[in-house]
């Protein structure tokens, strides 16, 4: 059973950097493809970006490409999401999530497990 805890979001004037983390304090990570989604407020959840289980692969949705960088440290059970060039748009809850599988940009992956989400909030 995966537990997943994110930390790392808070308030950052446009233009700054964030890395968020999400770890399993059951250590099962390893086992599984991993995602980041957002949620701002109004809206619906989306995607933003996924990784393979070993990390030799990843996606992202387009509004994020080239600022954002999805990566996993398997031995420390963690996945990060370096968020860099931030903007207002941004703004919203984090959610890190295991995924049921990787489906390499063709479609939203199956989520397995949330986490309980991290603020991220971008002043303009």
């Amino acid at each position: 059973q995966v537990q997943l805890v994110e930390s790392g979001g808070g308030l950052v004037q446009a233009g700054g950097s964030l890395r968020l983390s999400c770890a399993d304090s059951n250590r099962a990570i390893y086992t599984r493809p991993m995602g980041w989604f957002r949620q701002a407020p109004g809206k619906e959840r989306e995607f933003v970006a996924a990784i393979t289980w070993i990390g030799d692969d990843s996606v992202y949705v387009d509004s994020v490409k080239g600022r954002f960088t999805i990566s996993r440290d398997n031995a420390r059970n963690t996945v990060y999401l370096q968020m860099n060039s931030l903007r207002p748009e941004d703004t919203a809850v984090y959610y890190c999530a295991a995924l049921i599988s990787y489906t390499g940009g063709t479609t939203t992956p199956p989520v397995r497990s949330w986490g309980q989400g991290t603020q991220v909030t971008v002043s303009s």
